[in-house]
């Protein structure tokens, strides 16, 4: 039985309780960058290294103390201990800068500046970064540099386990304070998910005692209310938000239609953070997220019967009721220490996460000749560690650890159809259904070790070599040596060059990894026509990227950047939907390629902010060696023989944004461009080319006070009505079309508290 969202929370904040965190919040530092740009600027990849000061005498350290505001003013004659969340938000971003890594971030400031503002979910706003490409909620919804998945989320530098959600989303975009999104060659301290790492650093105005609500909704029944608070008490500062979603298109439409037929979703999350100070040199935190949804399957009318079952073999299939529920919650505890020239952080985290997808039994064996029942379930719990030591000025040494245990269940309950002759599947099958069971549970570990010199060969060069060790026992025990190098030169003020090499280790996430039982559908409806299913293996690859950020001085406010990037790979990870349940299962390429050119600019001039991004990419690959049941014999030949181009692969991908602020109104845009996902046999073909312009407008009104504004917002998505396939339901691993949005009319309101 699903718990519910409100226990869920409950149970995070009483978990926190009892773990000593009841006083607990933590206020973050103001991101690179802020202010109120709809621009995404670049990070300083030498900033962290600039922060950093010399060594700290150890009496000036000890015997430093900031006065506590006046509401956390100690009694008198107690000894003064202030509230010092900043200086630890500064001594964390420095345990595991970006160091050489491409990176791109956003602030609230930022989101609040788009259209929708924080009401867009997640995706939308990472389509904004160079070389994110749009997907439907069954294939991932988006890829960074043309990976598929592969993307690693970080809250407060402390990485999030992966799950078995499709489509949920447990990450709200009110909680972001800065978000980076970081590719490239990444330094020693980011394993596993390497593709890009999302790191997301909670909001840094959250705990002045105030907070807001807010609804927003509009086209296709969206209805979006949502809340959040902050505070301070003493040394603990505290922030807790809530939203509720509901919208008649939960997942993209199958259709060109304006409305969706049976697509109603209803999604609720919750996010909490506590932090406090121990002592001047000490911090604990909480972070804990729970996120409840549930999805009809929308229907694809006029489909043709395939089979007999039950006695009917006319179905109307715009009458199928498939849905899907999913619930994830995550809880982080950390312990962050700063002494003298060492800064640490040692977290424990769980996340716990599962899915289930009820077909349609009966409409289901009509056109599919299966119905499944799937469910998923997976928790992790683990640790992980890392510290920064500044030896003298010139070296920072780096290293830590991590260590997960996962226990995944995957259950699939089929109901089938027995064949006339299980030799010539051709010859049709019998209408008696019955029912076979795959269950599969396992427990896995995930480890993993770095060290790294970050040494500051003088003020203009930076070269940071690292070393990780990465072991998984999953399905398959395999291990990996990996060096990473990333050099950083700034020989004139505002160029910066980096170039990176890093050697990745990427294990398949474990639930779609899971082995099926071939024996127990031979002679039925779902026998494949290849009966071979070898184990899906980790990924190693090898990237190589290069880039340069310029400021144009002739132009004031006007920064542009070029990054070149190539990946080659062994066992190279995918996945895709390959049946009717909104499920995903992995397989293996033997050999890849990735290669890509992201073309970057921004340009701030007073109250008008504007950005623009363009990328070129190409991933190719060849030889399926794990899962081959997937695929069809003619298919699986061609692919053995030829490079084909993976599924998620787009050639070009471009977003362009403005903001402007007028008399206290910001008019906003953005857009978003697509050279078409891969289609057709071994994904040869590929989709016509889209675009989508969204607009947005927004004002606040003292209407409660001038402090407590009141704000209106209008917001058009898709302005043009641009009707365009993401997916056509043909290619490898994609079952059926899926839609962009069509034009809708939002719009809302939110009250400062």
């Amino acid at each position: 039985m699903k718990p519910s969202f409100g226990a869920t929370l409950l149970f995070s904040a009483s978990a926190s309780v009892l773990l000593g965190l009841s006083h607990a919040a933590g206020a973050q530092t103001p991101s690179p960058g802020s202010g109120g740009a709809v621009t995404l600027p670049e990070v300083d990849v030498d900033a962290p290294r600039q922060a950093q000061t010399p060594r700290r005498p150890r009496k000036r350290r000890v015997a430093t103390r900031r006065e506590a505001p006046p509401t956390a003013r100690p009694p008198t004659g107690a000894p003064v201990v202030t509230s010092t969340n900043d200086k630890f938000d500064t001594a964390r971003q420095s345990i595991v800068p970006p160091v050489g890594a491409n990176a791109h971030q956003v602030n609230h400031q930022a989101i609040e500046a788009m259209p929708q503002g924080t009401d867009a979910p997640l995706d939308k706003v990472l389509l904004q970064f160079p070389g994110v490409t749009q997907d439907s909620a069954a294939s991932g919804e988006l890829h960074v540099r043309n990976e598929h998945a592969n993307l690693q989320y970080r809250i407060n530098g402390i990485m999030l386990p992966d799950g078995v959600g499709a489509f949920g989303q447990i990450i709200d975009t009110g909680i972001v304070g800065s978000l980076a999104l970081l590719t490239g060659a990444l330094p020693a301290q980011y394993g596993f998910r390497t593709a890009g790492v999302l790191d997301i650093q909670t909001k840094t105005d959250a705990f002045d005692n105030t907070g807001k609500v807010s609804v927003y909704g509009g086209s296709h029944g969206t209805i979006t209310p949502s809340f959040e608070y902050g505070g301070t008490v003493g040394q603990t500062q505290y922030f807790v938000s809530g939203r509720y979603f509901q919208s008649s298109v939960g997942i993209e439409n199958p259709t060109p239609s304006y409305n969706a037929i049976h697509d109603n979703t209803s999604q609720e999350k919750g996010f909490l953070y506590l932090s406090t100070v121990l002592d001047p040199t000490s911090r604990l935190t909480y972070i804990g997220g729970v996120s409840n949804s549930s999805y009809q399957i929308p229907n694809n009318p006029g489909q043709t019967p395939n089979f007999t079952a039950f006695g009917t073999s006319n179905f109307d299939s715009s009458k199928l009721n498939e849905r899907q529920t999913e619930f994830s919650q995550f809880n982080v505890v950390a312990y962050q220490k700063s002494v003298e020239d060492i800064d640490m952080q040692l977290s424990y985290f769980n996340r716990y996460s599962q899915l289930h997808f009820y077909p349609d039994t009966i409409g289901d064996l009509v056109f599919n000749g299966v119905a499944s029942d799937v469910y998923r379930q997976s928790v992790v719990n683990g640790i992980q560690e890392d510290t920064a030591w500044r030896v003298g000025y010139a070296h920072t040494l780096r290293f830590g650890f991590s260590a997960s245990s996962e226990r995944t269940l995957v259950n699939n309950f089929s109901t089938v159809l027995p064949l006339v002759d299980p030799t010539d599947p051709s010859a049709g099958t019998i209408d008696a259904p019955f029912s076979i069971f795959d269950s599969n549970a396992k427990t896995g570990w995930l480890i993993g070790t770095y060290l790294q010199d970050e040494w500051r060969i003088n003020n203009q060069l930076t070269l940071n070599v690292g070393l990780r060790f990465d072991q998984m026992y999953q399905y398959v025990d395999a291990n990996q040596l990996s060096p990473r190098v990333n050099l950083t030169w700034k020989p004139y003020d505002g160029t910066i060059f980096h170039a990176g090499y890093s050697r990745n280790f990427t294990p398949p996430e474990q639930a779609i990894a899971a082995p099926v039982n071939l024996a127990l559908v031979q002679g039925t409806s779902q026998q494949p026509a290849v009966a071979t299913s070898s184990p899906v293996l980790p990924e190693r690859s090898n990237v190589f990227d290069v880039g340069v950020d310029q400021k144009i001085y002739a132009i004031p406010g006007l920064d542009v950047g070029i990054d070149a990037y190539y990946k080659t790979a062994r066992d190279l990870l995918d996945d895709g939907q390959f049946g009717a349940a909104y499920v995903l299962t992995g397989f293996n390429y033997e050999r890849g390629e990735n290669v890509g050119v992201e073309l970057k600019a921004k340009y701030t001039n007073g109250n008008f902010q504007a950005y623009g991004n363009l990328a070129w990419a190409q991933q190719i690959a060849t030889n399926v060696v794990s899962n081959q049941y997937l695929f069809d014999p003619d298919e699986l030949a061609y692919i053995a023989s030829h490079y084909v181009y993976t599924d998620h692969a787009q050639t070009w991908t471009a977003s362009a944004g403005a903001s402007y602020l007028w008399n206290g109104t910001r008019f906003s845009a953005s857009m978003i461009y697509g050279s078409g996902l891969r289609s057709g046999f071994a994904n040869t073909d590929h989709l016509p080319g889209y675009t989508q312009v969204n607009l947005g407008l927004s004002h606040d009104f003292n209407i409660v006070g001038p402090n407590k504004p009141t704000t209106v917002r209008f917001d058009v998505v898709n302005l043009f009505d641009s009707i365009y396939q993401i997916r056509d339901g043909s290619g490898i691993g994609v079952f059926a079309p899926q839609y962009g949005p069509r034009r809708g009319f939002y719009i809302g309101i939110s009250q400062k508290l």
